[in-house]
């Protein structure tokens, strides 16, 4: 093993599963005195994997690094039944886990807008106003209700003939809000502003992607990292 791949293995997230009863699972849930020395502390999950067998459960501690013995069989002494069977500890490889559990997301119908990754691009309902947004680290692919929401809600305020010249979409996170409201006032002025500079970054790559007009002009989006509402930035490139 080259001295690199070790230094790799011995990083990242390590698991140990414990096999163990409901009621052995439950003690380890809250505070457990005994492992108040870990540093930093594991992260516990008890799980039932086979429902016709509703007292056989599996324990599974969460660690950045790898856990020494010491802690391994602290941890294991502390559920009696796994007396008889071995822990097993696994190295997880780095995977970013985000963007893994949103690859296969449904496209979300939200008033006229049909939210979709790269694989539905192909899908789109007739008459529906298509974004794109694939699975990423950025909050704001549509499936959450406070999105759909928004989306429903802005679609409904055009339906009725509200016209706004300037609009700031405050924690933009993927811009998805922000290109909504230039499909439905496309002469606005509109301001795109998270805290987070990552998600700045993919909002501009959304917006490249859905054909959004960007910069500080009429028509346009101002994609800008900003600390909130109060920040002069917002304020400064859109009004």
């Amino acid at each position: 093993m080259s001295r690199l791949f070790y230094a790799q293995e011995m990083t990242g997230t390590w698991t140990l599963n414990i096999a163990c009863t409901r009621a052995e699972a439950e003690t380890l849930t809250g505070e457990v005195p005994a492992l108040a020395g870990i540093d930093p502390a594991p992260t516990f999950v008890a799980s039932e994997p086979d429902e016709s067998r509703p007292d056989d459960w599996l324990l599974t501690a969460y660690f950045e690094g790898k856990p020494d013995a010491a802690t391994v069989n602290l941890i294991h002494s502390l559920i009696p039944g796994a007396a008889g069977a071995p822990p097993r500890l696994e190295h997880l490889p780095d995977e970013d886990w985000v963007t893994m559990s949103q690859s296969a997301l449904e496209p979300v119908h939200a008033g006229r807008f049909f939210v979709h990754t790269f694989a539905f691009a192909g899908q789109v309902p007739a008459g529906s106003t298509a974004i794109r947004i694939d699975a990423g680290q950025a909050f704001g692919t549509g499936g959450h209700d406070t999105t759909a929401g928004c989306l429903a809600q802005l679609d409904r305020m055009q339906r009725k003939g509200l016209r706004f010249r300037t609009i700031a979409d405050i924690g933009t996170g993927t811009g998805i809000l922000a290109f909504a409201a230039q499909h439905l006032w496309p002469h606005a002025r509109i301001v795109a502003s998270d805290i987070d500079p990552v998600s700045v970054d993919f909002a501009s790559d959304y917006a490249r992607i859905n054909g959004m007009q960007t910069g500080r002009g009429a028509g346009q989006i101002a994609l800008v990292t900003a600390s909130g509402g109060s920040s002069a930035h917002p304020a400064a490139r859109t009004f």
